[in-house]
């Protein structure tokens, strides 16, 4: 952990049984235990003051009560976590200055160092409104791969764009009309930190023309003129569980463990 004097942060994860890949994903079994259990777990272990499950299925309410989490009971009519975070914000009235996190309920191995390093990095850039990693792009594969979304970063950290093309574009060196190197390309995580403040302002805008476009809600953020730090993580965490192989992938390699 990392020892900030009077720094405290909330873990809200919000959680909804409807998935189209894997309905019921939160409750899906991992080593006995609900997903989002051991989502819940490494919050908790992140040194959060406060871990909330936000959610609007009574479903996962029951099963978050048999092992004792924080349950915020949401509207069903929300299209996004964002809009879900918001919501838990409001009805437990955070102060302004507050810092949130939304650790995504699919994210059973996220690690707790990292949810803790995005707060703080908020925490100590005080121009920003918002935090979110980012980790160097390996490979041409993942620099033309559209559900890499790929992040600009200034020379003081600040987010200058988000986008599923290829950037940045390197001009002089190019094969075949493709970029041959991938050096300056980030790609960008999906985990952020939030002030309180800043999350009810988001919240209230309606998407924005470049976010539609994209279909990346940070967007919405950048098009209004917030802040963005982006926190270059070395290596990227594990990726979270988005079908059922992805499930079947992850209990295997615990079971083997």
């Amino acid at each position: 952990m990392i020892p900030i004097k009077s720094f405290s942060f909330i873990v809200v994860i919000p959680a909804r049984y409807a998935s189209s890949r894997l309905p019921g994903k939160p409750l899906s079994l991992i080593a006995g235990r609900p997903m989002i259990q051991w989502v819940w777990e490494k919050a908790r272990a992140s040194g959060a003051s406060e871990v909330i499950i936000a959610t609007d299925d009574d479903r996962i309410k029951a099963a978050c009560a048999d092992f004792g989490a924080d349950v915020e009971m949401t509207s069903a009519a929300h299209t996004s976590g964002t809009d879900r975070l918001a919501e838990v914000v409001e009805k437990r009235n955070f102060a302004d200055a507050a810092i949130i996190v939304n650790v995504q309920g699919d994210e059973p191995m996220i690690p707790p160092q990292t949810i803790r390093a995005v707060a703080v990095s908020l925490h100590e850039n005080q121009g920003c409104q918002i935090a979110t990693p980012v980790t160097p792009i390996l490979s041409l594969e993942q620099l033309l791969d559209p559900n890499c979304v790929k992040a600009v970063r200034a020379l003081d950290g600040s987010a200058l764009y988000f986008s599923r093309a290829p950037i940045p574009w390197l001009r002089d060196h190019l094969l075949n009309g493709q970029p041959a190197r991938f050096e300056r390309a980030w790609r960008h995580i999906g985990l952020y930190a939030y002030r309180a403040a800043s999350l009810r302002q988001f919240a209230a805008w309606p998407p924005a023309p470049l976010e539609e476009v994209e279909k990346l809600e940070q967007l919405r953020a950048l098009e209004h003129g917030m802040n963005i730090y982006l926190l270059a993580l070395t290596e990227a965490p594990p990726g979270g569980v988005d079908t059922a192989e992805d499930l079947a992938g992850l209990s295997a390699r615990l079971a083997s463990e």
